[in-house]
């Protein structure tokens, strides 16, 4: 038996892949601590973990701090990680010497989980939502000038916000040596190594462990009519003018169309839709994925993951650097197409591709026999109870 403490930030993409370790940690009997937010209490406790809640140590947030948040601006992120950083400072000073862990399992991102297993000389495995990225595995990433922008005339923001750590004793060179991936840190990816760009380049520190979930559901897709699914995600989902023309774009179509769009539409405002087109909030994305067709997606690591998972083929509409590398290595596989017009026209004609197209259902159904056989949480559990690996 080991006492993990497992650490997030406030993120479901980050936080949904390490639940199922946590779950399976517990099961082997193991006593696992998880320091989260309050709209993850539940899910946390449902695993069977120890929830400790985080929210108080929360900075609160100017309009334009919550702005850059919601645009995903990497040079607001980073600030606002420092700053927890420093206000849990003194609560994770007492609880590492109460709960004194064996292991920290936290999140790539996570700095405060990160900088204290340094600090307090504990074990970590860092949890990497995303693929693992180095200097050659990054090169799947492009990032578009306004990124790019926010990363060059953010850095000084930065740095002056780095140099706030010094007293708290956390000695960091720049960002990139908290964020970057090494080939000495033992490091846990929720895929397979042929699904990892550039694989071979990474060490026997990585744990590609397959997708985290806690679905037992297999892939069924015979019915009477294709079932396409769309969702742009937990974060970037506010863009009730994409869902409206997916809905313009195949209302005529012979299937049945499902949309998850969060709190971005108005279902009341839409009127009465054809009885084959379902609006909702929020779905049971595995059990929808299990059945689907074709999957139209923001190209979220998690998403597409799942997708694969379940064989489903998609039409991948990016809207970040990583999201851009995860829709470059679902085309590399040939489950997946770029959609490279996103008007309504643009849309019928990338989902009759998929359908009319049977290779890219193939591809999907090889990645997800690929998936299947990796190792999945219980390796990542087995990983963390033998860290550190030599």
């Amino acid at each position: 038996m080991k006492k993990i403490a497992c650490f997030c930030i406030p993120a479901h993409g980050h936080t949904n892949p390490m639940l199922p370790v946590a779950a399976e940690l517990v099961k082997r009997g193991n006593v696992v601590r998880f320091y989260s937010f309050d709209e993850f209490e539940n899910k946390i406790s449902a695993a069977g973990a120890e929830y400790i809640s985080c929210d108080a140590f929360l900075p609160t947030l100017t309009k334009q701090e919550e702005a850059g948040l919601k645009k995903v601006s990497t040079t607001e992120m980073t600030i606002q990680d420092i700053r927890i950083t420093s206000s849990m400072n003194d609560f994770l000073e007492k609880e590492f010497q109460s709960f004194q862990p064996d292991v920290v399992y936290t999140d790539s991102v996570c700095f405060w989980g990160k900088l204290n297993a340094w600090k307090h000389q504990v074990p970590m495995v860092v949890s990497t939502s995303t693929f693992a990225f180095n200097q050659m595995s990054s090169r799947y990433m492009k990032s578009s000038l306004k990124e790019m922008a926010d990363l060059l005339f953010g850095m000084p923001r930065v740095s002056k916000e780095l140099k706030k750590l010094e007293p708290y004793g956390f000695h960091v060179k720049n960002v990139f040596s908290l964020i970057q991936n090494d080939n000495d840190t033992d490091t846990i990816v929720y895929t397979s190594r042929r699904f990892q760009p550039c694989a071979e380049s990474f060490s026997e520190h990585y744990a590609f462990v397959g997708p985290s979930v806690f679905s037992e559901l297999q892939p069924e897709k015979e019915k009477e009519r294709p079932l396409i699914y769309i969702s742009l995600g937990t974060v970037i989902n506010d863009r009730p003018d994409f869902y409206t023309k997916c809905m313009d774009a195949l209302k005529d179509l012979n299937a049945d169309v499902v949309i998850s769009g969060g709190n971005a539409i108005d279902r009341e405002a839409l009127g009465e839709l054809p009885e084959q087109i379902k609006v909702y909030p929020y779905v049971d994305q595995l059990a929808v994925l299990a059945k689907a067709d074709v999957f139209i997606t923001h190209c979220g690591m998690n998403s597409v993951s799942e997708s694969l998972y379940m064989a489903t083929p998609m039409v991948l509409y990016p809207q970040t650097n990583e999201q851009c590398a995860v829709a470059r290595r679902a085309t590399e596989i040939g489950a997946g197409m770029l959609l490279a017009e996103d008007s309504s026209e643009g849309i019928r004609a990338a989902v009759q591709e998929i359908l009319n197209n049977k290779a890219y259902a193939n591809a999907a159904a090889d990645c997800s026999a690929d998936f299947r056989a990796c190792s999945g949480p219980a390796g990542a559990a087995e990983f963390i109870e033998n860290a550190p690996h030599s």
